[in-house]
């Protein structure tokens, strides 16, 4: 009796949590390069001859550990860098606008989030713009989303103004007032 073999194919590498935007991807391909170019110095010297590896950063030891690649490897390498140009070339990218610098936590949640409902490997480019009061502007290529304080306020703006012009009634009296002579 024969043993079928089958070949499993690897899982595809996942993006984690911590990489947010398209900056982050950048980082992590020009660390890549920088290791493989150590690896190729090291490859090429004559022995006896100390060579430093470079030391990996937190977006590479987070990357490397959820897809369990060993960068000495120059296949799990290779495969790392064909993952990063397929997010940079094809990612969804999302620019969001808040009035002030989000909590990583609340980014982490944000990214969970986008990665679930919208794309496994959406990215996320924050700005700034203090403007908006409270609230967030949210843009795509093709759309944007005014989530802002100052655009619901610009929304009732009518009821706001008649509300603010309209006389002022006076309060009404205590109830203990009206019952004692």
């Amino acid at each position: 009796m024969a043993h079928s073999s089958t070949t499993s194919k690897p899982p595809a590498p996942v993006l984690p949590v911590i990489v947010t935007g398209m900056a982050d991807v950048g980082r992590l391909i020009r660390e890549l390069e920088l290791i493989d170019n150590t690896l190729l110095q090291l490859g090429l010297r004559t022995g006896g001859s100390e060579v430093k590896m470079p030391k990996t950063s937190r977006l590479m030891d987070q990357v490397i550990h959820d897809n369990r690649l060993n960068l000495l490897q120059q296949a799990d390498r290779a495969v790392l860098r064909q993952f990063l140009a397929t997010i940079k070339q094809q990612s969804p990218v999302l620019h969001m606008s808040f009035s002030t610098d989000p909590p990583p936590r609340f980014l982490e949640t944000l990214v969970t989030w986008l990665r679930r409902e919208i794309h496994p490997a959406a990215l996320l480019n924050i700005g700034l713009q203090p403007n908006i009061g409270a609230g967030c502007i949210l843009r795509t290529t093709n759309k944007q989303f005014d989530f802002s304080l100052r655009q619901d306020f610009q929304k009732k703006r009518d009821l706001l103004l008649s509300q603010l012009a309209a006389p002022t009634a006076k309060p009404p009296a205590p109830a203990s007032a009206k019952g004692t002579p």
